[in-house]
């Protein structure tokens, strides 16, 4: 994406710091609606949403970057997620309410206990006549402090409830966000989370594949049938992809004609099995429009895979599928590659910053 100041080169980490750097130079409010549009600007999964929010410039107000949110992500969702905040504090604050008061509630049970323990135990005082009263007043606190106590767990019942509520709204948010809209497949954000937990946990690394795969020629079909055309075949294509793997299988439209597949628990032997199943498949499906005949096809994939074991680093590793995936198209185009030792290419992308 460019902006006013793409002239001026700055080093960042990550893509998270690119959005947010952006953000900050053109003056966008930091909530989590506007990095989303950003976010997706980045990557590129969408190369109209990018070139409609560098239109805006350097003086788009909050206005026009919602309309451009609602045009793309249908964003009545994203204001869940701002207005959030405020409600888990809200929640919070009745809760806390709830138990202070029983604990006030408590104390003063306690002390009306301690007192009447002291002047039964007092035996220059005690008579008949103090024990009536002392049990009276125990018996008729004790009843308050249980009706008090059966209120105390309604109330924190009920603002359980509501959080749950709340959490749940939250996780609705988090699955669209992490969703291609296009695909209904999981998107980049998704992606780059999956890509990393693969090292921040501890996993057998020698049965986790990354599969990188790309449609092959797919400008030229945009160019020829049109961008409908286009969307509609990596929306089969997605439907493909994930017909031929376990429901448990991570599958990610990456970016423009590029998917990702995150095998987990099966060898490299059993990782290519499966890349060649999804080519296979994707090859034998005509691709033609029902009402008019044409056809749009072959469609065809080239894959790339390389096992987390032969990483240190998602950076490693998605360079490594990525490098397997050239080869693939090197060598002729549909067809599948492993990572090898000695395979070159020429290339700087990187899992986090690379954009289509």
């Amino acid at each position: 994406m460019k902006t006013a100041t793409a002239s001026k080169k700055v080093q960042l980490p990550d893509i998270a710091a690119q959005v947010t750097y952006a953000m900050r130079t053109m003056g966008v409010a930091p909530i989590p609606r506007n990095y989303e549009l950003f976010y997706e600007a980045y990557i590129g999964s969408n190369p109209k949403l990018t070139k409609d929010l560098a239109a805006l410039g350097n003086k788009a107000t909050q206005e026009e970057l919602d309309a451009i949110g609602q045009q793309y992500f249908n964003t009545n969702r994203p204001h869940a997620l701002d207005g959030a905040h405020s409600k888990i504090v809200s929640e919070l604050e009745g809760l806390l309410g709830v138990l202070k008061q029983e604990q006030n509630s408590l104390e003063s049970y306690n002390k009306l206990l301690g007192d009447t323990v002291s002047r039964i135990s007092d035996k220059n005082s005690a008579s008949v006549e103090i024990l009536r009263n002392a049990i009276g007043v125990l018996s008729e606190a004790t009843g308050d402090t249980m009706a008090q106590g059966e209120k105390a767990v309604e109330s924190v019942v009920k603002k359980s409830v509501e959080m749950e509520k709340v959490r749940q709204e939250l996780d609705e948010y988090k699955r669209i966000a992490n969703t291609d809209s296009l695909t209904r497949l999981s998107n980049r954000r998704a992606f780059d989370e999956k890509l990393a937990a693969i090292y921040n946990r501890q996993t057998n690394r020698s049965v986790t594949a990354l599969v990188i795969g790309d449609i092959d020629h797919f400008k030229k079909i945009n160019d020829t049938f049109g961008h409908p055309v286009g969307d509609k075949i990596l929306a089969t294509v997605a439907n493909i992809i994930r017909a031929n793997v376990r429901r448990d299988v991570f599958v990610a439209r990456t970016g423009g004609e590029e998917f990702a597949i995150v095998i987990e628990g099966n060898s490299d032997v059993e990782a290519m099995q499966i890349a060649e199943r999804i080519r296979k498949a994707l090859a034998a499906t005509p691709f033609k429009n029902s009402k008019t005949g044409v056809d749009y096809g072959p469609v065809t994939m080239s894959l790339g895979i390389c096992m987390a074991s032969e990483a240190d680093e998602p950076n490693e590793l998605y360079s490594k599928s990525d490098i397997a995936l050239y080869c693939a198209k090197n060598d002729g185009r549909n067809q599948v590659r492993m990572f090898e030792d000695g395979m070159k290419k020429e290339s700087n992308k990187t899992w986090m910053l690379y954009r289509r």
